[in-house]
């Protein structure tokens, strides 16, 4: 996902970048979800939800001297890592959670 994006080179874990979703959605078509990056450089946020049929749920431009951390509401179609991606410089760090979706989101099912 992150090639689709602009990376040059593979994402890389980083501890200065959050991420809260719940361990558990009972609703998969609300799940609230929020990212936070404390690197000063941060111009994009993205968040990725890896089984949805289309798995870029967001994405955020981060202008300069703001804060970089936003939340939103997502669908997830089923039990899934999330990923949020931060673009600081020409590099993309990553946080992931598993979420898992006990009724689902994205096709009712």
């Amino acid at each position: 996902m992150a090639k689709a994006l602009g990376a040059t080179s593979a994402p890389v874990e980083s501890r200065d970048l959050t991420l809260q979703a719940p361990d558990i959605a009972e609703n998969g078509a609300v799940v609230r979800v929020s990212a936070r990056s404390s690197l000063a450089d941060t111009t994009q946020l993205a968040l990725v939800v890896e089984k949805n049929p289309a798995a870029l749920a967001a994405l955020f431009d981060i202008p300069a001297g703001t804060e970089a951390q936003v939340a939103t509401n997502l669908k997830l179609a089923q039990t899934s890592r999330v990923y949020a991606l931060a673009k600081v410089g020409d590099q993309y760090l990553y946080a992931v959670k598993e979420v898992k979706v006990t009724l689902g989101g994205c096709g009712g099912a």
